[in-house]
């Protein structure tokens, strides 16, 4: 007897993605949407499109190549042989055009003759509406929701249009397509009958318009980022495939047109994510210095004013994550709502961007601007980051459905003793004491600078801090003496070697002997996979190269070690990380996924890939524009 199959996350590595945020498709290597999990067309958080397959009367369709242009932009050319003549060389070519820009999903269809008869064949789309929520497709039970669809006919010079709306009346598209005759039953087939001249060319196409009245995020104006310079290619073309990527994960919130962010990544995660969005930004800086600015500003005006443990709400505390809708991961256990401060880092890591944001030329007038929400957020950290009153950082999911890690290791056993155990809660992380002890000394000096007070109240609290962590956080394993990865419930130091040491290089938490030891542990073997720096020591219990926090690499974790070695000195040792990750790009045709696989370059010549990964990823991108910096340092 076989039992029913389990619903499971989409697998992402093999697809092919185009986006320009909020919009996005998914499509499998020969182009037609639809046989993969993950495949459609996504607008914001809904899956309008379930599919779109392109056929032609009397030929398959063999697929030969695949050019990935730009971002938003591919062209999958294929071969028609069914039209073909008895000679060995195909004769008949289809080069379909796909682009995707802000709200619009287009393609074109190009058909070449080179035989010496004429041509008619039929060529056909056929699109599934579908109206699925993204979390659904996360988790393996999407289902198509109840769509309408009427017709209208062409007038003039306007192309017929069928116009196809949800059953809620919220989600809609329009569909246009030139010369085609439409027909609308399950799904909305198009047809052209195409005439085909000796020796000729002919096109075809349609384009779908998206809406989403929800949407609490919308497509930013164009920019264009600077492109840090490279003498190695390999790095340079990263450069050039991550600002792409980064340019089209811009987003911005309606009622702040100006103000953009990085959205997360895709497919996930297109909207705006507090410790996500600010840390594409940190490094990212070099390349888009005005993000910074506008990232700052769109979290400021959703800083936490209250206490609300439904929503994580805390004054002065900044969100986590925004939603048009309550999230529901029914296989996590996960149940947010559209507007969610579950996170411990977001708000010291904000206070850090601000003065990264001040160095690199932020105008101060913008800078006097934030300082009620510097003071709130300082004061948060200061306050209300140590739930357990134990002097440092901590978290708790307080509801029993929000996120039962609230760092950036956030799935629920990324935290664990060397042995395997899991921790009990609630956790103070190492990285999140560095942060606020960086955003403290830090935060004290803006204060200074600008004339205002607190600075001196500031820098006493920082330094009580930095003097406990010393006397908690260290222990000595098997593997040597290093921070632990965080404190338990209990206050005892859980013991793993993790990538988070590389967190508190640069931060001013470690003095110069210490960091350069985390440098080596996190250079040698056990850490160190070739490929970037894993998650987890090879030495822990728990270790599995396919883990999500437990033994991969995650390419903004690792860039994330060199920021901080570059901003201590440890340059020959940002070089070396930066490497390997320049190495890990190759392997994935320079667009750094979310993270991979932890396999040593020992055992494998290439990245594995970690089969669920998100990419773009905007942090992943913005590792390119560090790693250029360490190649450039001296």
């Amino acid at each position: 007897m076989t039992s029913p199959a389990v619903p499971r996350q989409p697998l992402l590595d093999d697809a092919v993605i185009l986006l320009h945020a909020p919009t996005q498709a998914w499509s499998g290597r020969d182009g037609d949407i639809g046989d993969a999990a993950i495949d459609g067309v996504y607008h914001g958080d809904v899956r309008h499109l379930r599919s779109v397959r392109v056929s032609v009367a009397g030929s398959g369709i063999e697929t030969i190549s695949r050019s990935i242009i730009d971002a938003g932009t591919a062209e999958f050319g294929s071969v028609l042989r069914g039209l073909d003549d008895d000679a060995a060389d195909p004769k008949v070519r289809l080069i379909r055009r796909r682009e995707v820009s802000a709200g619009v999903v287009s393609e074109s269809l190009r058909l070449h003759s080179h035989r010496d008869v004429p041509l008619r064949f039929a060529v056909t789309v056929e699109l599934a509406p579908e109206f699925a929520p993204m979390q659904d497709v996360k988790a393996g039970l999407a289902t198509a929701m109840p769509w309408r669809a009427e017709a209208v006919a062409a007038s003039g010079t306007a192309p017929g249009r069928v116009e196809v709306i949800s059953a809620d009346g919220h989600r809609s598209f329009q569909l246009e397509a030139a010369g085609a005759a439409a027909t609308i039953a399950e799904a909305i087939v198009l047809r052209w009958e195409v005439e085909l001249e000796p020796h000729s060319v002919t096109d075809i196409g349609w384009s779908a318009t998206l809406d989403d009245d929800t949407l609490v995020v919308g497509a930013a104006s164009n920019a264009e980022l600077a492109v840090p310079s490279a003498d190695d290619p390999r790095l340079a073309r990263w450069i050039r495939q991550a600002t792409q990527d980064l340019a089209a994960l811009r987003l911005v919130r309606p009622a702040d047109p100006e103000d953009a962010f990085y959205a997360a990544g895709a497919p996930w995660f297109f909207t705006l994510f507090g410790r996500d969005s600010i840390w594409a930004a940190r490094l990212a800086l070099a390349a888009d210095p005005g993000i910074a600015a506008s990232t700052l500003r769109v979290l400021a005006r959703l800083q936490g004013t209250k206490s609300d443990p439904a929503t994580a709400e805390q004054p002065g505390k900044i969100p986590h994550e925004l939603r048009s809708a309550p999230l529901s991961l029914p296989n996590e256990g996960v149940h947010l709502p559209p507007l969610y401060y579950g996170t411990v880092d977001a708000t010291p890591l904000w206070v850090c961007l601000l003065a990264d944001a001040r160095d690199a030329g932020m105008p101060e007038a913008e800078v006097r601007e934030l300082v009620p929400a510097l003071r709130a957020a300082l004061t948060w950290i200061t306050d209300f980051g140590s739930g357990t009153g134990s002097g440092f950082l901590d978290y708790v999911d307080e509801t029993g459905h929000g996120l039962a890690n609230q760092g950036w290791k956030d799935s629920g056993d990324s935290i664990q003793w060397r042995d395997g155990r899991l921790a009990e809660g609630p956790i103070a992380l190492c990285e999140v004491q560095a942060y606020a002890y960086e955003a403290a000394v830090r935060g004290a000096q803006l204060l200074d600078d600008l004339g205002e007070d607190g600075g001196a109240k500031l820098r006493e609290w920082a330094t009580a801090l930095r003097t406990r962590f010393r006397e908690a956080f260290w222990v000595t394993t098997p593997e040597g003496r290093y921070p632990a990865i965080a404190l338990d419930a209990h206050g005892a130091a859980v013991d793993s070697l993790t990538s988070n040491i590389g967190h508190l290089i640069g931060t001013g938490i470690l003095d110069a002997d210490e960091e350069r030891a985390c440098a080596e542990l996190l250079l040698g073997a056990s850490m160190s996979s070739g490929f970037g720096i894993r998650t987890l020591s090879t030495g822990a219990a728990g270790f599995w190269p396919l883990s999500y926090h437990g033994g991969s690499v995650w390419a903004h974790d690792t860039a994330v070690t060199v920021h901080g070695m570059l901003r201590s000195g440890l340059v020959t040792e940002a070089r070396l990380i930066a490497g390997q990750l320049v190495d890990a790009a190759e392997g994935f045709a320079y667009r750094m996924p979310e993270l991979h696989s932890g396999d040593g370059r020992d055992i494998v010549p290439f990245p594995t890939p970690y089969p669920a990964s998100c990419r773009p990823q905007a942090w992943s991108a913005a590792a390119a524009i560090v790693c250029a910096e360490a190649y450039a340092a001296s």
